[in-house]
């Protein structure tokens, strides 16, 4: 036995079968909605209830994060939308075309998760643009993590309807 036969058997290969796919989507999804544009959400929560240096240290946050995303955009914005395409067009020819289990999976994974990201430098400029502070900037925060988590129930969804057609059409045991 080759040690590439031996991986692969201890390694489960099939992303849809696989409990740690269905963690690392949890997991992922979970942080996206908790990381608002870089800031951690809890951060909202305790400014709209503390106020006082619990706001100023939001709005700093916030700040240095749009600061950071709107910089990546106009520096090398258009580079990593070419790069994004080509890597999800890339996915979703591997994952479709050849039918590779696992670049479906993560497919499942950077596809909506782009869109995400495309939200968080729309959110981004959009502060910028009205140089929200106070009660807008947590508007605007708590507007983007909903739709953070709007996007990711959906993409949930959708993974788990294509991971148990996987399953039911390949079979547990692979065959």
């Amino acid at each position: 036995m080759d040690w590439y036969t031996s991986i692969f058997e201890l390694i489960d290969m099939r992303s849809f079968s696989n409990l740690w796919f269905w963690i690392a989507l949890a997991v992922f999804w979970s942080s996206a909605s908790h990381w608002v544009i870089g800031v951690p959400f809890d951060m909202v929560l305790r400014a709209r209830r503390v106020g006082g240096q619990a706001e100023q240290d939001l709005e700093t946050i916030t700040r240095v994060n749009v600061n950071r995303l709107l910089y990546i955009a106009r520096v090398s914005g258009i580079w990593l939308l070419g790069l994004t395409c080509f890597m999800l067009s890339g996915l979703a020819m591997l994952g479709f075309w050849y039918r590779m289990e696992f670049a479906q999976a993560v497919l499942f994974l950077m596809f909506p998760m782009s869109l995400v990201g495309a939200m968080s430098f729309a959110t981004a400029r959009r502060i910028e643009q009205e140089s929200a502070t106070g009660e807008l900037l947590r508007k605007r925060l708590a507007r983007h993590r909903f739709f953070t988590q709007v996007i990711g129930m959906i993409s949930i969804f959708f993974t788990a309807l294509w991971g148990m057609y996987q399953n039911l059409t390949i079979g547990v045991l692979g065959g």
